[in-house]
């Protein structure tokens, strides 16, 4: 008869080369890189926006163009590769319009990304809408000296502003929604269609703070 209180052999080596395996690989080189090109592309269109062209209105459109691609590329491709989260809208068969958040469960041979890959995923989320919300107090200060000084060049000002909004629009809305996938995550819970506030965040500064 087996002994009950045989020792079982743990394979701690295995973990060991496991985790240093994700924190120190890019297993996906090509999302990684293209989750931070069109979003630092459109910064630095922004900065260079006046040697670029002499016409604003290409530099507008080539902005929202570089974002939009962003907004569809970390939202439908790295964000399921680099952290293993999604999140998109569905209607049920009542057709009432649901938002449905998503995380995957790390498991041993999956396809998540590693540790590496998340932080560039979560430092490209979170830095590149700040530096827009700089630029668009800066962009208002620029709108109320040009209003003091002549009324005429406020328009120009006023497609900053505007481009700036949408600018920041669309990168908060996947940081919004990656947010709530990671709250997701950490509280263990099947897809999530529940509601979630700004409140949820307070309460949880760790979602933030423990993801850098």
């Amino acid at each position: 008869m087996a002994d009950d209180t045989e020792d079982v052999e743990l394979d701690f080596a295995a973990d060991e080369q496991e985790r240093a395996r994700r924190s120190a690989v890019i297993r996906h080189p090509l999302a990684s890189f293209f989750h931070l090109f069109f979003r630092v592309v459109a910064i630095i269109t922004y900065l260079l926006c006046d040697w670029i062209s002499e016409n604003f209105a290409s530099c507008f459109v080539l902005i929202i163009t570089l974002l939009s691609f962003d907004f569809w590329s970390v939202k439908n491709v790295t964000g399921r590769l680099l952290v293993g989260l999604r999140w998109w809208n569905q209607v049920d068969e009542d057709g009432k319009s649901l938002w449905v958040f998503e995380a995957k469960k790390t498991c041993r041979g999956n396809n998540i990304g590693t540790e590496a890959e998340a932080r560039i995923f979560w430092l490209g989320l979170i830095i590149c809408p700040l530096i827009w919300t700089f630029f668009f107090f800066t962009s208002l200060f620029s709108l109320k000296i040009k209003w003091l000084v002549r009324h005429v060049t406020c328009v120009h000002a006023l497609h900053i502003e505007s481009l700036v909004v949408a600018s920041i629009s669309l990168q908060v809305a996947n940081l919004y929604g990656y947010l709530r996938c990671k709250a997701v995550g950490d509280d263990g819970q099947p897809p999530d269609t529940r509601s979630f506030t700004g409140q949820h965040l307070l309460q949880r500064p760790d979602i933030i703070f423990g993801i850098l």
